[in-house]
Order: structure tokens, then C-alpha cells, then sequence
């Protein structure tokens, strides 16, 4: 009995044990100072079938998660390794356990490791940092005092362009003065003697001469046999002539009609299908177009019965009279719908003017260069010697420090490497550089900050205002931060911008790193990249 009752403890604790290690948890960094960033991970290896469910909190234990990271997945052979990352913080100091998180994998439940951190106080020296007043109340802009001018102007802008485009539309028409003939076969053939010397074929410009080959067929049809021909498709025109051809007795031999049919549909063919006919073909259709002219002129009866006419005529006008209704009704609905989203699109943009402010919308529908970066996706990387590692919007490009440098000072340096993104005149900047010397030298940071300045200082920056501080990263490592402001001069157009900096120094053995931040002052995404690229600065030690 004593036997079974072990075996049984031996299973149940190989089954928990088991369940367990079916998550790995770890973190970044079990000390840090009081506001700083934990970063919890949970890792699963599952297979691809399995449905792993993570779940979403606001607090884990006495910490606050501020990030939720999205899951990273990795492909291993026939299984998947899910990466889930939690952004933690706390601000009172003490000692915390993260408690045990479960996890659904396949609707069953798994739970993490618990871990102990610390958070730590943020030393403050009061006899080497320098203390100042607190500032006075400032008077905030109200960033939608203005908004109905932006409307206004809005509006009117939108005015103009519709009544342009009716203008427009309503004048499109040119008004030719159109010579008078006394017959339509003898305005016919005049123009189709103008349309050879037009040379329109010799050029290229096939589609214009079929257009008007066909226009000039049409218009004689329309006014020698009283058929409403150029609002008609090549279907109802031919339609149109046979039923004219037999009310009014007119001699007309099938290959004439299918000669004008072959014609037109090439002409359709050449202007909606783009198709493109030998030079042969060409010449045969406009001899086709005068043929058909001359027989119908022949086969018209110089007498008509005048009640005849009317009927034909009176058809013909009804026809068109439909034709402009259906036009005009078109149109209407066309404007209309141009109307509502006129409205309704201004409707919006005045609702989020006065919600949110007039530099939401413009940033959210125009676009602001520092709000795509923080929201892309942001790059993790190691630059230098020692190396620095840095989260940045994009990844940093190597630099040749010959031309940032002068000679004088490259010629202390052993080994210099140098990594940017953006320059000085740009809305964001970014640089990392490592430096190693060639002599032994005792580095002060406060030094080495004048100097980076001095470089800036040559770049185009101006009435440079400096602060120091000292500056501690996650894992404790000392440096010297400087910041504050500087006027920026762009050479190319003699403009200048103010912009805000923050310049990281830390020294290791007989070498510099150096972490440079320089973006226009007042942009506020830019300082969210700032905070989020300072919080993952990261330093390697020297090695000889």
C-alpha cells in the first residue's frame, strides 16, 4: 500500500514539475531604480496546431505593467517558440515578488515562475547637484482657440474646387465657328479633305483621327437623314439606318451598311481598346467612310413625303429629349454625391478639430515625421567597441569620423567607430560612437562634453544653453548627461530651428562612449523616442 501511495507522489510531482517547465520565465535585471523598466518574459514552445493564450493585465502582483509587448514568434523545425514581454515598473522603493501568471495552452492552464526584484532609490546629492527654484505656472496655448479659421479657410477652399469643376464641366465645350455649306454631303466632303491635311496618321495620333473620321460620318448621317447618330451607339445607328432606309425608300445594298459597321467598330476599338490598325487598314476605312457618304447622299429621295419627315424628325427629337433628361439626371446625382462627401467630410474634420485640436487631425491625417517613427517598428542593436546597446526607430548607419572630426583630434584617437541616423538639420538625429586613445589618458566627461559641443557648435549649432547632470543606466553604470537647447542654421536656406539635445557620456579603461539625442524643441513624439532610447541604453565592458 506504502509502495502504491509513493508511486502515486512520484507521478503527481513529475506531473506538476512537468507542467511547470512548460514555461521559462526570466527577466532583464532583478534591481532597479524607482519608475525604470522590468521586462518580464514568458517563453512556450508549442506545435502548430496549439492555441496559447496570454493573458492581458494591468498590474502583476504590486508592479504595473505600462508595455504590453506583442508576441514574438520563432520557428523551430515542426514547432513554435512563443515570446511574450511584459513592461513592469514601480514607484515606491522595497523589495516585490512578480507573482506566478497563467497561461492557456489549449484551454489548459499553465503557470510561470515567481521572481523577487528590488526597486531602489534614486540618490539625490544635494551638495553636487546643483538645486533650482521652482519655475512658475505657465500659461498653456489653447490649441483649438483658432480652429474656425483653419475651418474657414477649409471651407473655402473646397468652394473654390467645386465651382471650378463645374465651370469647368458647364465650359468644357469650345465654341467653334463652324463654316456655313449649303449641303451636308458638301460639309462632309470638305472635312474629310481638312482631316487628311491634318496629318494626324503621320503622327501617331490614331485615336484623334478615327474620332473625328467617325464624327464627320455621324454628323452627315444626322443632318441628311434626320437620325440622332452622334449620341447613338454603333448598334443603334446601324439599326437606326436600315429602319430609315425603309421608311423612306432608300436604295441601300447590305455591304454598304456593313461597310459602315466595320468602320465604326473599329473606331471603337482604336479608342476604347487601344488597338492600333496598319497604315493599309487606315487608308481603307477612310475610303470605306467616303464611299458610304457619296451612297447615301445617292440613295436619299429628293422628295420626301412632308409627313413623313415630321414623323422621322419628331422621333428623332424625342430620342434626343431622352438622351438629355438621362444626362441631366446623371449629372445631378454626381454633384449630389459630391455634395455629402464635401459634407460630410468637412462635418468630420470639424468634430476632431474641436474634440481633439487642430494638430491631431494634422498629425493624424497629414502625417508628422517624429509620430511614424515612434510608432514604427523599432530595432534593437550593439554599435562600437566597447559596445553600446541601444532600441532605436531605425537602425543606425556607420559613419566615416574623418568627416565629423577635426585632424587635430583624430590624431589622438587609436580607434574611433561612429554609428547616425538623421543629421543636425533633420527633424531627429540619433548617434552612437565608441572611441579608444592612443596614450593613456585620465578622461574627464565634463571635458569630453565641452569638446562634443564644439563639434555641434561647427555643424551649425548656435547659442548653445548647456546642463549637466549625472546619469545612471539600468545596470548601474555611471556616466555624465548634458542637455538642453540650441539654435540650428540650415546652411541650404539660411533658416534656423530651436532644438532640444541630450548628450550620454560614459569612460571605461581608455575609452569614450557617447549617445547624442537631437530633435526640434516642443515636438512631443520626439521626446516619447528620446525617453524610450535613453531607458534601453545598455554598455559592454572594455576588453584589452
Amino acid at each position: 500500500m506504502k509502495l502504491k501511495f509513493y508511486i502515486f507522489l512520484f507521478l503527481l510531482s513529475s506531473a506538476v514539475f512537468a507542467q511547470s517547465k512548460q514555461i521559462e520565465t526570466s527577466i532583464d535585471t532583478k534591481k532597479n531604480k524607482i519608475g525604470a523598466e522590468f521586462k518580464l518574459t514568458l517563453k512556450t514552445t508549442v506545435t502548430s496546431t496549439s492555441k496559447v493564450e496570454f493573458p492581458k493585465l494591468k498590474n502583476i502582483g504590486a508592479l504595473e505593467v505600462i508595455q504590453s509587448y506583442p508576441v514574438d514568434t520563432v520557428k523551430k523545425d515542426a514547432t513554435y517558440e512563443l515570446i511574450k514581454r511584459y513592461g513592469l515598473t514601480q514607484f515606491d522603493s522595497g523589495h516585490y515578488t512578480i507573482p506566478s501568471i497563467k497561461i492557456l495552452i489549449d484551454k489548459k492552464p499553465f503557470l510561470s515562475d515567481s521572481i523577487k526584484v528590488e526597486v531602489a532609490n534614486v540618490k539625490v546629492d544635494t551638495l553636487q547637484q546643483k538645486m533650482y527654484d521652482i519655475k512658475d505656472i505657465s500659461n498653456v496655448d489653447n490649441g483649438i482657440s483658432d480652429w474656425w479659421l483653419y475651418i474657414l479657410i477649409l471651407v473655402i477652399i473646397i468652394a473654390i474646387g467645386v465651382f471650378a469643376y463645374w465651370y469647368i464641366k458647364k465650359h468644357q465645350k469650345k465654341k467653334i465657328e463652324e463654316e456655313v455649306y449649303k449641303t451636308p454631303i458638301e460639309k462632309a466632303t470638305s472635312l474629310l479633305n481638312n482631316l487628311e491635311q491634318k496629318e494626324l496618321v503621320q503622327k501617331g495620333e490614331i485615336k484623334e483621327y478615327y474620332s473625328e473620321l467617325t464624327d464627320i460620318a455621324r454628323n452627315y448621317i444626322e443632318e441628311a437623314i434626320h437620325i440622332p447618330a452622334m449620341e447613338s451607339t454603333t448598334s443603334e445607328l446601324i439599326q437606326a439606318i436600315r429602319t430609315a432606309s425603309t421608311k423612306k425608300k432608300m436604295t441601300l445594298t447590305p455591304e454598304t451598311v456593313e461597310n459602315l459597321e466595320r468602320v465604326l467598330r473599329q473606331a471603337d476599338l482604336v479608342k476604347f481598346a487601344k488597338s492600333k490598325p496598319l497604315d493599309f487598314e487606315i487608308t481603307e476605312d477612310r475610303n470605306k467612310i467616303q464611299k458610304v457618304i457619296l451612297t447615301l447622299d445617292n440613295a436619299i429621295p429628293t422628295e420626301v413625303p412632308e409627313e413623313e419627315e415630321d414623323q422621322l424628325l419628331n422621333e428623332a427629337q424625342r430620342q434626343k429629349q431622352i438622351k438629355l433628361q438621362l444626362k441631366k439626371k446623371r449629372n445631378q446625382r454626381i454633384g449630389m454625391s459630391i455634395g455629402i462627401v464635401v459634407l460630410l467630410l468637412t462635418a468630420t474634420t470639424t468634430y476632431f478639430i474641436a474634440t481633439k485640436g487642430f494638430t491631431y487631425v494634422k498629425d493624424n491625417v497629414i502625417g508628422h515625421p517624429s509620430k511614424e517613427l515612434l510608432e514604427g517598428e523599432w530595432v534593437k542593436s550593439e554599435y562600437g567597441n566597447p559596445g553600446v546597446i541601444i532600441e532605436t526607430p531605425k537602425v543606425l548607419k556607420r559613419m566615416d569620423p574623418l568627416k565629423v572630426l577635426p585632424k587635430s583630434t583624430m590624431a589622438l584617437i587609436k580607434e574611433m567607430q561612429l554609428f547616425a541616423y538623421g543629421s543636425i538639420i533633420d527633424n531627429f538625429m540619433v548617434t552612437v560612437s565608441t572611441t579608444k586613445f592612443k596614450t593613456p589618458t585620465d578622461i574627464d566627461l565634463a571635458k569630453a562634453l565641452e569638446g562634443s559641443l564644439k563639434v555641434i557648435e561647427a555643424q551649425g549649432g548656435q547659442n548653445i544653453i548647456v546642463k549637466q547632470e549625472d546619469f545612471q543606466t539600468n545596470q548601474g553604470i555611471q556616466g555624465v548627461k548634458g542637455y538642453g537647447t540650441m539654435t540650428i542654421l540650415n546652411p541650404a536656406d539660411k533658416t534656423s530651428i530651436k532644438a532640444y539635445y541630450e548628450l550620454l557620456l560614459f569612460k571605461q579603461d581608455q575609452g569614450l562612449q557617447q549617445i547624442m539625442i537631437l530633435h526640434e524643441e516642443g515636438d512631443t513624439y520626439a521626446n516619447d523616442i528620446t525617453t524610450r532610447i535613453l531607458n534601453s541604453v545598455e554598455l559592454k565592458k572594455a576588453t584589452n
